[in-house]
């Protein structure tokens, strides 16, 4: 950043001189960065914290004359960033990982059998051996692993193993037998199994064929549970996430995180979204939307739905046949007037709705059902979401204005695809796929997550995603698709100011402005003055929420002085 610009900016953000303030913490001697409401960049010198929220940003000089008697934080000239906000992961799934076989980043079928079968003779009480990340496509197998391969690592007990997109699940022959899956079993609508020449499950569900396997594994108790989710805020806090919405909840977990939040054990925001129409909403919508709950700790406003499947495993609903499996248009998961019907249920008790779409089929479905609904129970103002929007025919993005939707968008989602979208899609669809600026130029705001665990939580590997379109060995040279890509500036109100605009939430969290939470982490390196190739390899030195200290990689504070 230029001194000019830099002084410029710091101008603006001690405008407020003149005005008089309390202050409990000072956050001295940083590299501030914020956003403001209008999405412009602000410079700063030092944060004013009192009771947990944001007094004022500034020079030292001026700070630090309204900082008598405040706890000290010495930034040691770090840059402060705003904690940034996951618009989209799961968090009951990160934290569910350390109790899973780790299949992700395995560079072959071989590698991933060896991963799973060390894992079972590691966890020999374990009655199932359950777990995730396999990516067929990175293995160069051009079909899907059978049980058969599967029975050659364990065989003892059952197996269902993810797939990277979460889509997917392999099975080996005693998870198959013991859920009575066989020939003469039917795919179930929005699923499929599939099969081997003689029609014999072969080891792999898609989709909602998922649940005939999955069904049979006992639930987590209540202490894995809660283990789980300790597990997920201690990952979330190291990475700078300071608020996460999290696509898909059930009972059991919003009550996890009511006691999380009454105990004061909950060190990211959660902007929970509930799992379907059914019980679970009709049991968590019974006293309406929760909003501001714990002192802003959690939130449920929202509800998810899935329109179709994921492009990966070739069960994303498609308005064409996938240009290699011209037969196969993957999977609507509803009819249009369930779809509509679903919408209407969720609108008429004032809820957002979130609706997961990835192929330009279901895109369109999602499009024309929220029409409709809107045309009966209204709720237009409630800033719906498509979550993922990865590939929409051109026709349609203009009525994501028009619909007033917000498009929830996944960056490493594109650099993940990169190998095999376009063998997917063509190369004419492609141009409405991971489209960010298409969306950005009609006015659309993109609220930027990860779909953890389905890609890494590291949010900084998304800002990356975002500006380079490239990998982390900067593949391809100058990106992929690379006019689809963001300023750094775009991508770093997508994962702030927009993911909380998003959750109705840019009063409060989202920017460093006076008033909004003091949710910030100090990090090792400046992202605004590095080449961006080198994004995602910022470390995370400090995380704060409500001005409280939640991680802690290195210490930065004063000598002599409290930490906050």
């Amino acid at each position: 950043m230029s001194v000019i610009l830099r002084f410029a900016l710091i101008l603006v953000a001690v405008s407020t001189a003149g005005s008089v303030f309390s202050a409990d913490l000072l956050v001295d001697n940083v590299n501030g960065y914020t956003l403001d409401s209008n999405g412009k960049l602000q410079h700063f010198e030092a944060l004013l914290v009192d009771k947990g929220k944001v007094t004022a940003t500034g020079s030292r000089a001026a700070m630090k004359e309204r900082a008598d008697g405040a706890s000290v934080v010495d930034g040691k000239g770090r840059t402060l960033l705003p904690g940034l906000y996951d618009a989209h992961g799961h968090v009951m799934g990160l934290g569910a990982m350390s109790m899973q076989a780790d299949l992700v980043g395995t560079q072959s079928l071989d590698a991933a059998l060896a991963e799973v079968k060390r894992f079972a003779e590691a966890h020999p009480d374990s009655a199932w051996v359950t777990g995730r990340g396999w990516n067929q496509v990175v293995w160069k197998l051009d079909r899907f692993p059978t049980a058969k391969e599967l029975d050659g690592a364990v065989a003892d007990r059952p197996v269902l193993l993810g797939r990277i997109d979460g889509h997917a699940a392999w099975a080996n022959t005693a998870a198959i037998k013991l859920a009575g899956v066989d020939k003469n079993t039917k795919d179930p609508t929005g699923g499929r199994i599939e099969r081997d020449a003689d029609g014999n499950p072969s080891g792999v569900f898609v989709d909602a064929a998922i649940g005939l396997v999955a069904s049979k594994i006992p639930p987590l108790t209540a202490a894995q549970r809660s283990a789980s989710l300790d597990s997920a805020l201690q990952q979330m806090a190291s990475l700078g996430l300071t608020s996460v919405a999290d696509a898909r909840i059930d009972v059991p977990t919003f009550e996890l995180y009511k006691r999380f939040a009454d105990k004061g054990k909950l060190t990211t925001r959660i902007y929970a979204m509930i799992g379907g129409t059914g019980e679970d909403f009709d049991v968590i919508s019974k006293d309406g939307p929760l909003i501001g709950y714990g002192k802003d700790f959690l939130t449920v406003r929202s509800v998810k739905l899935y329109a179709d499947g994921a492009l990966g495993s070739r069960g994303a609903a498609m308005i064409a046949g996938y240009s290699d499996d011209p037969k196969n248009h993957g999977l609507l998961f509803h009819s249009q007037q369930d779809l509509t019907a679903m919408f209407g249920k969720v609108l008429g008790k004032n809820y957002q709705v979130a609706v997961h779409a990835i192929g330009d089929k279901a895109n369109r479905e999602v499009l024309d059902s929220l029409a409709s609904a809107y045309a009966t129970h209204g709720g237009k103002a409630l800033r719906n979401r498509v979550e993922h929007a990865q590939v929409v025919s051109l026709e349609d993005i203009p009525r994501f204005v028009t619909l007033n939707l917000v498009a929830s968008m996944q960056p490493t989602h594109a650099t993940s695809d990169m190998n095999m979208a376009e063998d997917r899609v063509g190369a004419e669809r492609i141009k409405g796929a991971y489209a960010w600026q298409r969306f950005l130029e009609q006015g659309t705001r993109v609220a930027a997550g990860s779909d953890f665990p389905v890609e890494s939580a590291n949010p900084f590997f998304g800002l990356h995603a975002a500006v380079t379109r490239q990998d982390h060995e900067n593949r391809p040279d100058g990106g992929w698709y690379p006019e689809q890509a963001l300023s750094l500036t775009e991508a770093f109100r997508a994962f702030t100011l927009d993911a909380a605009y998003a959750g109705h939430q840019e009063k409060t969290v989202g920017t460093l402005e006076s008033g909004r939470w003091a949710d910030f982490i100090l990090v090792d390196q400046d992202i605004f003055a590095i080449d961006p190739k080198l994004i995602w390899k910022t470390r995370v030195l400090g995380t704060w929420v409500a001005g409280k200290n939640v991680f802690t990689n290195e210490l930065p504070n004063k000598p002599g002085q409290p930490q906050s």
